[in-house]
Protein backbone atom coordinates (compact mmCIF):
# COMPACT_ATOMS: atom_id res chain seq x y z
CA UNK A 1 0.00 0.00 0.00
CA UNK A 2 2.88 2.36 0.31
CA UNK A 3 3.14 2.55 -3.20
CA UNK A 4 -0.12 3.26 -3.83
CA UNK A 5 -0.07 6.07 -1.47
CA UNK A 6 2.80 7.81 -3.32
CA UNK A 7 1.24 7.84 -5.87
CA UNK A 8 -1.69 8.72 -4.31
CA UNK A 9 0.50 11.83 -3.14
CA UNK A 10 1.50 12.52 -7.09
CA UNK A 11 -1.79 12.59 -8.19
CA UNK A 12 -2.18 15.56 -5.53
CA UNK A 13 0.80 17.32 -6.68
CA UNK A 14 -0.20 16.95 -10.27
CA UNK A 15 -3.90 18.33 -9.71
CA UNK A 16 -2.38 21.27 -7.74
CA UNK A 17 -0.15 21.75 -11.08
CA UNK A 18 -3.19 21.43 -13.09
CA UNK A 19 -5.53 23.72 -11.39
CA UNK A 20 -2.47 26.27 -11.04
CA UNK A 21 -2.44 25.74 -14.76
CA UNK A 22 -6.21 26.18 -15.30
CA UNK A 23 -5.93 29.96 -12.99
CA UNK A 24 -3.12 30.37 -15.85
CA UNK A 25 -5.52 29.74 -18.60
CA UNK A 26 -7.89 31.55 -17.38
CA UNK A 27 -6.11 34.94 -16.75
CA UNK A 28 -4.39 34.62 -20.29
CA UNK A 29 -7.95 34.53 -21.76
CA UNK A 30 -9.14 37.33 -19.19
CA UNK A 31 -6.17 39.59 -20.62
CA UNK A 32 -6.78 38.53 -24.09
CA UNK A 33 -10.36 39.18 -23.74
CA UNK A 34 -9.75 42.74 -22.84
CA UNK A 35 -6.82 43.58 -24.80
CA UNK A 36 -9.27 42.39 -27.77
CA UNK A 37 -12.12 45.08 -26.55
CA UNK A 38 -9.31 47.55 -26.08
CA UNK A 39 -8.42 47.49 -29.89
CA UNK A 40 -11.68 47.04 -30.96
CA UNK A 41 -12.78 50.48 -28.83
CA UNK A 42 -9.98 52.11 -30.84
CA UNK A 43 -10.82 51.02 -33.95
CA UNK A 44 -14.71 52.04 -32.90
CA UNK A 45 -12.86 54.93 -31.85
CA UNK A 46 -11.25 56.21 -34.83
CA UNK A 47 -14.41 55.22 -37.44
CA UNK A 48 -16.16 58.11 -34.81
CA UNK A 49 -13.53 60.13 -34.84
CA UNK A 50 -13.45 60.30 -39.06
CA UNK A 51 -17.33 60.18 -39.44
CA UNK A 52 -17.28 63.61 -37.21
CA UNK A 53 -14.55 65.18 -38.89
CA UNK A 54 -15.70 64.46 -42.20
CA UNK A 55 -18.56 66.84 -41.97
CA UNK A 56 -16.20 69.71 -40.98
CA UNK A 57 -13.95 68.65 -43.99
CA UNK A 58 -16.88 68.49 -45.99
CA UNK A 59 -17.02 72.31 -45.05
CA UNK A 60 -14.06 74.24 -45.41
CA UNK A 61 -11.17 73.75 -42.65
CA UNK A 62 -7.73 75.50 -42.21
CA UNK A 63 -4.78 73.92 -43.20
CA UNK A 64 -3.85 74.04 -39.66
CA UNK A 65 -6.65 71.75 -38.46
CA UNK A 66 -6.48 69.61 -41.42
CA UNK A 67 -2.75 68.72 -40.35
CA UNK A 68 -3.51 68.14 -36.76
CA UNK A 69 -6.05 66.08 -37.79
CA UNK A 70 -3.49 63.70 -39.76
CA UNK A 71 -1.10 63.69 -37.03
CA UNK A 72 -3.98 62.27 -34.98
CA UNK A 73 -5.20 59.97 -37.05
CA UNK A 74 -1.73 58.68 -37.60
CA UNK A 75 -0.88 58.35 -33.96
CA UNK A 76 -4.61 56.94 -33.44
CA UNK A 77 -2.98 54.12 -36.13
CA UNK A 78 -0.08 53.43 -34.49
CA UNK A 79 -2.20 52.86 -31.63
CA UNK A 80 -4.12 50.30 -33.21
CA UNK A 81 -1.66 48.48 -34.45
CA UNK A 82 -0.20 48.53 -30.87
CA UNK A 83 -3.13 47.29 -29.31
CA UNK A 84 -3.83 44.98 -32.05
CA UNK A 85 0.19 43.37 -31.57
CA UNK A 86 -0.75 43.31 -28.14
CA UNK A 87 -4.08 41.23 -28.79
CA UNK A 88 -2.07 38.81 -30.72
CA UNK A 89 0.51 37.94 -28.15
CA UNK A 90 -2.52 37.86 -25.71
CA UNK A 91 -3.79 35.41 -28.30
CA UNK A 92 -0.57 33.19 -28.34
CA UNK A 93 0.13 33.18 -24.02
CA UNK A 94 -3.88 32.02 -24.20
CA UNK A 95 -3.00 29.17 -26.69
CA UNK A 96 0.26 28.20 -25.25
CA UNK A 97 -1.52 28.17 -21.60
CA UNK A 98 -4.36 26.16 -22.97
CA UNK A 99 -1.25 24.05 -24.03
CA UNK A 100 0.50 23.37 -20.62
CA UNK A 101 -3.15 23.22 -19.19
CA UNK A 102 -3.73 19.57 -21.57
CA UNK A 103 -0.42 18.81 -20.32
CA UNK A 104 -0.94 18.60 -16.60
CA UNK A 105 -4.67 17.00 -17.49
CA UNK A 106 -2.97 14.19 -19.30
CA UNK A 107 -0.29 14.01 -16.48
CA UNK A 108 -3.21 13.35 -13.90
CA UNK A 109 -5.50 11.22 -16.00
CA UNK A 110 -2.46 9.12 -16.64
CA UNK A 111 -1.55 8.77 -12.51
CA UNK A 112 -5.38 8.00 -12.03
CA UNK A 113 -5.07 5.05 -14.34
CA UNK A 114 -2.00 3.80 -12.89
CA UNK A 115 -3.48 3.95 -9.80
CA UNK A 116 -6.83 2.70 -10.60
CA UNK A 117 -4.22 -0.32 -12.83
CA UNK A 118 -2.55 -0.64 -9.54
CA UNK A 119 -5.73 -1.08 -7.30
CA UNK A 120 -6.82 -3.25 -9.48
CA UNK A 121 -3.69 -5.59 -10.00
CA UNK A 122 -3.93 -5.44 -5.63
CA UNK A 123 -7.33 -6.72 -5.88
CA UNK A 124 -6.55 -9.46 -8.08
CA UNK A 125 -3.91 -10.31 -6.21
CA UNK A 126 -5.71 -10.65 -3.08
CA UNK A 127 -8.32 -12.63 -4.58
CA UNK A 128 -5.53 -15.34 -5.76
CA UNK A 129 -4.73 -15.42 -2.41
CA UNK A 130 -8.03 -15.80 -1.09
CA UNK A 131 -8.19 -18.33 -3.25
CA UNK A 132 -5.55 -20.50 -2.84
CA UNK A 133 -5.92 -20.34 1.16
CA UNK A 134 -9.35 -21.34 0.82
CA UNK A 135 -7.85 -24.53 -2.16
CA UNK A 136 -5.46 -25.35 0.79
CA UNK A 137 -7.90 -25.60 2.84
CA UNK A 138 -10.44 -27.51 1.21
CA UNK A 139 -7.47 -30.02 0.18
CA UNK A 140 -6.75 -30.37 3.73
CA UNK A 141 -9.49 -31.23 4.77
CA UNK A 142 -9.84 -34.11 1.82
CA UNK A 143 -7.28 -35.11 3.23
CA UNK A 144 -8.56 -35.33 6.58
CA UNK A 145 -11.24 -37.42 5.25
CA UNK A 146 -9.48 -39.66 3.20
CA UNK A 147 -7.07 -40.75 6.26
CA UNK A 148 -10.21 -40.35 8.53
CA UNK A 149 -11.60 -43.01 6.04
CA UNK A 150 -8.70 -45.17 5.41
CA UNK A 151 -8.24 -45.32 9.09
CA UNK A 152 -11.20 -46.43 9.98
CA UNK A 153 -11.60 -49.29 7.11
Amino acid sequence: MDRLNLLNTLLEREREKRDAALAEWREAERQALAAREQADSLVAYRGEYRKRWAAQFAQRAPIEILHCYQGFVDRLEQAIGAQQGVADQASTRVQAARARLRHRETKVATVQRLIERRAQAATLHELRREQKTLDEAAQRLTWARVSAFAAAA
